[in-house]
């Protein structure tokens, strides 16, 4: 039994999360897309896609493709005064601990309507 690389298990996530959103309305597919990514991928996770959809790598579905301009491209780190890295994780406000779900739905609300 081989192990699947990571760049493998990207690629089939990000394509299984698009197969999902194909049931969708086709107005809100690309933007439900990159609504659960940007919610559920770390940014590790997604530099590493960008690194990938920048190079044209090929295996992913033409909906993630399109939804890559929607998901948001992970900022190198910041330093503090102390030279400490501020990272996306570290902003105020975001996250469980500042009252973020993580049951919230993917679907945009646009769709709900």
């Amino acid at each position: 039994m081989s192990l699947e690389g990571t760049d493998e298990k990207l690629v089939r996530m990000a394509n299984q999360i698009a197969t999902f959103f194909l049931s969708q309305p086709e107005e809100v597919r690309a933007e439900g897309v990159a609504t659960h990514i940007n919610k559920f991928w770390e940014p590790r996770m997604r530099k590493r896609f960008f690194e990938m959809i920048d190079a044209g790598e090929p295996g992913f579905l033409p909906l993630v493709v399109e939804a890559s301009a929607q998901i948001r491209r992970p900022q190198a780190p910041a330093h503090t005064g102390a030279g400490l890295p501020v990272t996306e994780e570290s902003l105020p406000g975001k996250g469980v601990a500042a009252g973020q779900s993580l049951s919230e739905p993917s679907i945009p609300e646009s769709a709900a309507s």
